[in-house]
């Protein structure tokens, strides 16, 4: 009789990753229990073409196949209703940004409020026991010193530490990322041979059905308004803030004798600022709502390689403490199409020190 086995929930999407994941800490002699996400209310109006998506109809597709995975392994899987959770704080606060003029990650914010709060919360009140907690993300926890750390994937080109910086020492320390090390073929591999139904299953490319945003706000919240230049001469109409967002170019249906980019998003006028691509460069930012993870505190210059989005290269940066617990951090080399709302993440090699919520560029 094997001793001491280890309790862990995995939160599967009904994804081959999750379901790998699952598979790999069965092998690894964990006591493994499956539980997913209910969080559309089907609200939405979209076509039901649309299912490869966080949000949307297909969701009871994604459900079935993780099921299918738990009885395939022979585990138990549970569903934890959180629509109402995720109207609150994903939708509600994607919703309230976008407005704002800014440009949110619900990822980021569905990670820390719901699959790592509220899930695990519902889960064990719902008299589940587990140790751990275990996803499918791209990414590695390592304790250095008696410190968790958040450290990137191998393979770096599926990466998703950038998602997950807002979790706590605590967190990671319950935490488990069992596809840190693989690259994605040879996750997909595993789950052929183990003949789990989600092997080729696509991945979701969009947080709404269909990509279209604009589904989430009503036709008095998407208001035609002004597009202007630096200096505030009318060039042309938008038609709503909402689907603009800093660095566009295209869609903007004006004529220009240059290329023209969304440089400002001026929500309390409801007005589009457009400038030539060299006012689209910041030589840095400023950032609230910190989260650090392998330092205690930001008391000096830093130097770090930072992200500003997630499908970009972390440049050369410094951070450094700000006035009323934000942070500032100054770009080696000016970059572009800094976007307030976005999140800007920033490593030492491939740990996360921390990072925060962008609010304005400098």
């Amino acid at each position: 009789m094997v001793k001491n086995i280890k309790k862990v929930a995995v939160g599967l999407s009904g994804g081959v990753d999750s379901s790998v994941a699952a598979a790999l800490l069965q092998q690894s002699r964990y006591e493994v229990v499956g539980v997913s996400m209910m969080i559309f209310d089907g609200s939405l109006a979209v076509h039901e073409d649309h299912k490869h998506a966080c949000y949307g109809p297909g969701e009871k597709e994604d459900i079935a196949a993780a099921e299918s995975v738990c009885k395939k392994l022979g585990i138990s899987f549970f569903t934890i209703d959180l629509r109402k959770e995720y109207q609150r704080h994903v939708i509600d606060h994607f919703r309230n940004e976008y407005l704002a003029g800014k440009t949110p990650n619900p990822c980021i914010v569905c990670n820390q409020r719901l699959k790592f709060g509220f899930l695990l919360e519902r889960a064990k009140q719902s008299g589940l026991t587990f140790e751990f907690f275990a996803t499918g993300h791209y990414a590695r926890v390592e304790k250095s010193n008696g410190r968790y750390l958040l450290k990137k994937a191998a393979d770096v080109s599926k990466d998703q530490s950038y998602f997950l910086y807002t979790l706590t020492a605590e967190q990671l320390s319950q935490t488990l990322f069992p596809l840190g090390r693989f690259k994605k073929t040879r996750v997909r591999e595993i789950a052929r041979s183990l003949g789990l139904k989600t092997a080729d299953r696509p991945e979701s490319q969009d947080f709404i059905a269909g990509g279209d945003y604009s589904l989430l706000f009503s036709e008095k919240e998407v208001k035609r308004g002004n597009i202007v230049d630096q200096s505030g001469n009318v060039l042309g109409k938008h038609h709503g803030i909402v689907h603009y967002t800093i660095g566009q170019r295209r869609g903007l249906g004006i004529a220009a004798q240059r290329p023209l980019y969304v440089t400002k998003i001026d929500a309390a006028n409801n007005k589009i600022v457009v400038s030539a691509g060299e006012k689209l460069t910041s030589k840095g930012l400023i950032a609230d709502d910190i989260h650090l993870i392998a330092i205690d505190k930001l008391d000096r210059p830093y130097p770090v390689k930072v992200k500003i989005r997630l499908n970009q290269t972390a440049v050369d940066a410094t951070v450094l403490p700000y006035k009323n617990g934000k942070i500032k951090i100054l770009f080696e080399k000016p970059q572009t199409s800094v976007c307030p709302g976005q999140h800007a993440v920033f490593y030492s090699a491939d740990t996360v020190i921390g990072g925060g919520v962008i609010q304005h560029a400098l």
